[in-house]
């Protein structure tokens, strides 16, 4: 492949191209608001000048309900030789796109499982799907040549490849996409009234379950009305949990023992589904999820500082498997929390402590 225009330059469409110019491709940029195709040639993500006949791959990057109408348009223009959409919902477009009677031999669908709580052109990254799952949702229909197009555009963008059928994809991602969303919002909503001592407390707890509702409202509701019965079904079933778990809660606060012990092993039976789910969840590089343990490093507010405590750790001959940084309220000083092999954290204490770092026990 060496030619690609992608339609559609938000935050995906945006960041597939900047990874694919950065291989060596030109890519072309189109998007119904003029400045923000500019604004994606800015930042090197390509050209907005038109091609010059049909290039090898068309990525239209909109919203689900506009699947169809853009796809649509560009096989009219007959723009390229195969096409792929990255919409996060694929039902609803396939039904569109085949009641349109659009070619859907030299079509697939596709959606890369990455993004961030920014949108738009200026929140791109070359590396946005690097080691992210890409999941391709071939038909009957989709010859082995458009199959092959779709392959390498996951592997010039460092992504990993998953073949789904589309009703599979929409309520997998229901569960671990949609539904996730909705219910950071519903968390950060219980913050637009409360007190602002309460809010000064905010740690390290909250902002990981918030951090996503800081995302386009608007951008969600497109997604989510493509997508909205398998949400629900999700939600329905969260809201049985929840309700089971006020009702352990009120025991809690009971005066008659017997209630309160079955209130505690109604939280704990929650709680233990709970441990049990996020273990679940693929570990670095998709491999199984491997337990790590933490070492946290106090770090002064200075500049060089975070590279200097890499650099140490390095010399220590650590690998870090993950990092979180956890600013103090009022304080010029932060909390690095160092994710570790288990048997490397006696020996990294140790090197840090003899460096003066400052770790917490």
């Amino acid at each position: 492949m060496r030619t690609a225009v992608v339609v559609g330059t938000g935050l995906i469409g945006t960041s597939a191209a900047l990874a694919l110019a950065a291989r060596g491709l030109t890519v072309h940029l189109e998007d119904a608001d003029p400045d923000a195709a500019r604004t994606a040639e800015s930042l090197g993500a390509g050209t907005t000048e038109p091609a010059e006949g049909p290039v090898d791959l068309a990525i239209i990057a909109v919203p689900p309900a506009l699947v169809g109408k853009v796809l649509a348009d560009c096989q009219r223009r007959n723009l390229a030789h195969w096409y792929t959409d990255v919409a996060s919902v694929k039902s609803g477009p396939g039904s569109e796109i085949a009641a349109l009677g659009l070619d859907t031999v030299h079509y697939i669908g596709s959606h890369p499982m990455a993004g961030r709580e920014r949108s738009g052109p200026l929140a791109a990254r070359a590396d946005l799907f690097e080691g992210r799952p890409w999941v391709l949702t071939p038909t009957a229909d989709t010859d082995t040549d458009t199959l092959n197009a779709a392959l390498e555009l996951v592997a010039l963008c460092g992504a990993m490849p998953i073949v789904m059928d589309a009703d599979a994809h929409d309520r997998a991602v229901a569960l671990v996409s949609h539904a996730p969303q909705l219910v950071s919002s519903l968390v950060a909503a219980r913050l637009e009234n409360a007190d602002e001592t309460a809010i000064r407390l905010s740690g390290q707890g909250v902002r990981d379950v918030t951090r996503i509702a800081a995302s386009n409202p608007a951008l969600w509701v497109d997604i989510l009305s493509a997508n909205a019965g398998a949400v629900a079904d999700v939600l329905e079933e969260v809201a049985g949990d929840l309700g089971e778990t006020v009702v352990a809660l009120r025991a809690l606060a009971a005066e008659e023992e017997g209630e309160r012990r079955a209130g505690a092993l109604g939280i704990e039976a929650v709680m233990r589904r709970g441990n049990t789910g996020q273990a679940r969840i693929p570990g670095k590089h998709g491999a199984p999820p491997t337990r790590y343990e933490t070492v946290a490093v106090v770090l002064g507010d200075q500049p060089g500082e975070l590279g200097r405590l890499f650099g140490e750790v390095g010399e220590a001959g650590v690998n870090i498997e993950d990092v979180l940084i956890e600013h103090s309220d009022g304080q010029q000083v932060g909390f690095v929390q160092l994710s570790v092999a288990p048997t490397s954290v006696k020996r990294l204490t140790a090197a840090l402590r003899a460096g003066g770092w400052s770790v917490r026990d």
